[in-house]
């Protein structure tokens, strides 16, 4: 503005050191060529959300690995597997099942089931922990833990071929593709309860044994073995070769359950996926193809239910 030149320090003497600029001459923007935009703060060691972070990343290595996903968590593929919830945890130990570890609420409310759970995983040498309610939900990822959880090895899958070595007559019930492991588990369960010899279940896009599977058998599983097929259509071929029927349940089959002549023999039960119902060849392999008659305004039974009522029949026929 005008009348500001008088003002002292308004312009620099021409005999100073610096002498008189024109701007910086880019001076000041190569200074910070190079440097690159501001690190995050969790990136900044002296900042304290990388502090933060670094405390939850050491976190996160202490929790046990698992790998893939499912609905519940399937953990059969790990080093070890989980027994959750006090029923199945009991079941598994009254069996004798190998066991590495038991974790006990530290604020349990104990019951009858609790005392015996402890006293049984103490006689059997399974080292007993204390633990807080986080540390069980972490472990139990979701699933119900009702305070105690059992570490296991991996579930043991029997052959197909051990499942004719068991008293005549041999009844198996085979599962064309089922998803949802509380199915399987609820047909395991079935399947000891009317005296099967044994579940098969395909290696590839079917439910397995996991933890979700083994809390709803209550303990099933460690009575009854599961075989893993590596193609389901082959091994039914293999069991109609060793001198076994093979019904499959569809709603559309060609005779009603209980009318089947089949169900007093050795025998295969194939029960199809979950709305899906039966594949095409697995169909094809069968040498019946019967069906439960329920009412019309009933569309479909759930396969657990399906599975139950057709074990239940051929253990009647079959006089056991």
């Amino acid at each position: 503005m005008a009348g500001n030149s008088q003002r002292r320090g308004a312009t620099r003497n021409a005999g100073s050191k610096k002498g008189a600029q024109v701007g910086t001459g880019g001076h000041g923007r190569k200074a910070l060529e190079g440097k690159g935009p501001t690190p995050k703060a969790e990136d900044r060691p002296n900042h304290k959300a990388y502090k933060a972070k670094v405390r939850a990343e050491k976190e996160a290595a202490k929790r046990p690995q698992r790998s893939g996903k499912a609905a519940p968590k399937d953990r059969t593929s790990g080093a070890v597997d989980l027994v959750v919830g006090r029923n199945s945890v009991l079941e598994a130990l009254r069996e004798g099942m190998s066991a590495n570890l038991l974790s006990v609420f530290n604020r349990i409310d104990a019951d009858d089931r609790v005392t015996e759970i402890v006293s049984l995983a103490v006689e059997q040498g399974v080292t007993v922990r204390e633990v807080t309610k986080p540390t069980l939900d972490a472990l139990a990822d979701g699933s119900p833990h009702q305070g105690v959880a059992l570490e296991v090895p991996p579930y043991e899958y029997a052959h197909p071929s051990d499942l004719l070595e068991a008293p005549a007559p041999v009844r198996i019930i085979a599962l064309d593709g089922i998803q949802d492991p509380r199915n399987l588990g609820a047909i395991v369960r079935s399947a000891a309860a009317f005296g099967a010899s044994g579940v098969l279940i395909p290696e590839r896009r079917a439910a397995g044994m996991t933890v979700a599977a083994w809390k709803v058998s209550a303990g099933a599983a460690s009575r009854i073995p599961v075989a893993r097929a590596t193609n389901l259509t082959r091994t039914i071929e293999e069991y109609k070769k060793a001198g076994l029927f093979v019904i499959g349940l569809a709603g559309d089959g060609e005779v009603e359950l209980h009318e089947s002549s089949l169900l007093d023999g050795p025998l295969v039960i194939v029960v199809g996926a979950e709305g899906e119902g039966l594949s095409r060849l697995v169909r094809e392999a069968c040498d019946q193809v019967v069906s439960i008659p329920i009412a019309g305004t009933t569309e479909s039974l759930n396969a657990s239910v399906a599975a139950s009522i057709a074990l239940y029949e051929a253990a009647k026929a079959a006089g056991r």
